[in-house]
């Protein structure tokens, strides 16, 4: 499985991580030897919300020719789902059979059309803003819509990250991956 995991400058980097962590999981514990990722952005290194720099394994790259697709948010989608360029290099990924975003993120898959006639959330901050995006705004943790899924703020990304290893392997993948990272929720 090859999956894409996008990074902008002004992105929340605990939505990242903490999707990420799991996830990545299903390869380090050897739960899935062919899951693979890059990160993938419009530029060579960004900045999140509070300085952190991130390098990119691939710049401006099309991104349809990933399983997965994956979205974090913060500040900087406020911009950038109005951003035509990043949006139109979002849309590359609408072959991708999944498509995922924690917080905000859910903005830039909206934007890009993805959560067209879908149930969807994101931050509750930003569940108005979703409205014009998708068929109805839910208040939960992890929304799955079979080709899209979309988490609450922030801590919602371990929750996502957690659900997406159940998808992928199985109930006691999550809870071995939920109990490496002694994460009592999952």
């Amino acid at each position: 499985m090859k999956s894409a995991f996008i990074v902008f400058d002004g992105m929340t980097s605990l939505d990242f991580i903490g999707f990420y962590d799991p996830v990545t999981r299903l390869k380090s514990m050897d739960i899935l030897d062919d899951f693979e990722w890059r990160v993938c952005a419009t530029a060579a290194q960004v900045v999140d919300d509070r300085g952190l720099r991130i390098d990119a394994d691939a710049i401006g790259e099309p991104l349809g020719a990933y399983d997965m697709v994956f979205v974090p948010g913060g500040f900087g989608t406020r911009a950038l789902q109005h951003d035509r360029g990043f949006i139109d290099w979002m849309r590359t990924a609408a072959p991708v059979p999944l498509k995922i975003s924690v917080c905000t993120g859910a903005l830039l898959l909206g934007a890009a059309g993805f959560l067209r006639d879908k149930r969807a959330t994101t931050h509750p901050g930003a569940l108005k803003e979703l409205q014009q995006y998708c068929g109805t705004v839910v208040r939960e943790r992890v929304v799955d819509e079979g080709d899209t899924i979309t988490a609450g703020g922030v801590s919602c990304g371990i929750d996502a990250g957690l659900h997406l290893v159940q998808r992928l392997a199985g109930a006691k993948a999550r809870t071995r991956v939920a109990n490496q990272m002694d994460y009592p929720y999952g």
